[in-house]
């Protein structure tokens, strides 16, 4: 593929990361009629990891026109289980959540991420407002009325607004001045896709062990994809493992509930942490996905996170450009915190709790998770308000999430 040669003439938006979130963020600028140049190279290796879509992100997608470049690849979640494997004294009971106790034909859908990027990609290239330059970024610099960003080939693109969509260590977050808010876990997660003899019936099973949640997804046909969190010792031994013993060790470590186990090319190693950015936006930068924050893989949170910032930044940034305002002046920014903020921070607490008290040997605790669990699971009311607020956030719907184009 020929990277297109930047072309500065009308550029409103500057979009840095073209992984699923910043490719969201642009098509969702650009479909909104703000002229949109997204700034990223394909990833250097495979990403192996899958998806799980809960229901406002397909929908989003389905706004955008994009899920019908990857439905066929992704697979119905239907059922969640959630067993405690962790064979503590204090067991919590099996909760199973069932879409259909909440009128849903699923929770969501799972799909690998090489679909996921391919099918935006795809829509990415049909929009006249959008254009992708294959490129490194440089340096940002904001100023008083716009953004430049300067890229590896020496060129240079002015904006104003720039959406760092650039991971972890975003150049985006530091050139905005934005302080991170980091702490590692003492876990590492392992990645990989998987076909079982026995069919997954559109269940997600997530077995959570005293190392972390050991989670299985399904994918189209008898196929799967595997989220299990280890200690580093631990996942240094699973991960030298050939095929074949990596496949026994995950059919005992499912207690053989897929069947047959043969492990497909390609793993991943991921050390899990929590990070969360003091602030969302700031001079003329506004951050989404990894840039903004970091949540372990525990209960499909991280990327409808991210999907979720995208959407809401096009919202605000859309609603000035109609407005006759500046789509990346203060109060753009400002609304834009503002509708990130108490979605992030309680998702980045409950699942930053959950996680701790997997790890933690202190009987109160392993007791207090155990009697939440148990009341989820007794008591009906509780269990589909859980279920409605996983899939759809009471608080942090925008647009897009809701069906309606911006």
């Amino acid at each position: 593929m020929i990277p297109d040669k930047p072309d500065n003439s009308g550029t409103s938006a500057v979009v840095v990361g073209g992984g699923p979130a910043g490719l969201t963020a642009a098509i969702a600028l650009a479909s909104g009629g703000i002229a949109t140049v997204l700034v990223g190279k394909p990833a250097a290796r495979s990403d192996n990891r899958t998806t799980a879509l809960l229901g406002g992100s397909v929908t989003a997608l389905e706004t955008l026109g994009v899920w019908p470049f990857c439905a066929a690849q992704a697979a119905p979640l239907k059922v969640m289980r959630i067993v405690d494997d962790t064979g503590r004294l204090w067991r919590a009971p099996e909760v199973k959540f069932s879409a259909g106790e909440i009128d849903l034909e699923a929770f969501g859908y799972n799909i690998e991420n090489r679909h996921l990027v391919a099918a935006l990609t795809q829509r990415a290239r049909q929009l006249g407002l959008l254009r992708i330059v294959e490129d490194e970024v440089r340096s940002v610099v904001p100023e008083t009325e716009v953004v430049t960003v300067t890229l590896q080939s020496g060129d240079t693109l002015t904006a104003a607004l720039v959406i760092g969509a650039d991971g972890r260590h975003s150049v985006c977050r530091t050139a905005a001045g934005i302080a991170f808010d980091e702490r590692e876990y003492p876990q590492i997660a392992l990645t990989v896709c998987l076909t079982h003899s026995r069919p997954h019936r559109d269940a997600s099973t997530e077995f959570h062990t005293t190392s972390g949640p050991f989670t299985l997804v399904p994918l189209p046909g008898q196929r799967s994809s595997l989220v299990w969190v280890l200690y580093p010792a631990r996942a240094d031994e699973i991960s030298t493992l050939d095929d074949a013993a990596l496949a026994e060790a995950i059919e005992r470590a499912s207690h053989s509930l897929l069947g047959k186990i043969t492990v497909e090319p390609g793993r991943g190693l991921f050390p899990l942490g929590v990070a969360t950015a003091k602030s969302f936006a700031a001079h003329r930068i506004a951050l989404v996905g990894e840039a903004a924050h970091v949540i372990p893989p525990i209960g499909a949170q991280g990327l409808n996170l991210g999907l979720r910032d995208a959407a809401s930044i096009g919202e605000c940034a859309v609603a000035a450009l109609r407005d006759g305002d500046d789509i990346g002046g203060g109060d753009v920014l400002a609304d834009y915190d503002r509708m990130r903020r108490a979605d992030i921070g309680s998702r980045s607490m409950a699942i930053d709790l959950m996680n701790r008290t997997l790890l933690t040997d202190f009987l109160p605790v392993q007791g207090l998770r155990g009697l939440g669990l148990y009341m989820i699971d007794r008591i009906g009311p509780l269990r589909r308000a859980v279920m409605r607020e996983g899939v759809a956030p009471a608080a942090a719907q925008p647009r897009l999430m809701r069906g309606e184009a911006l």
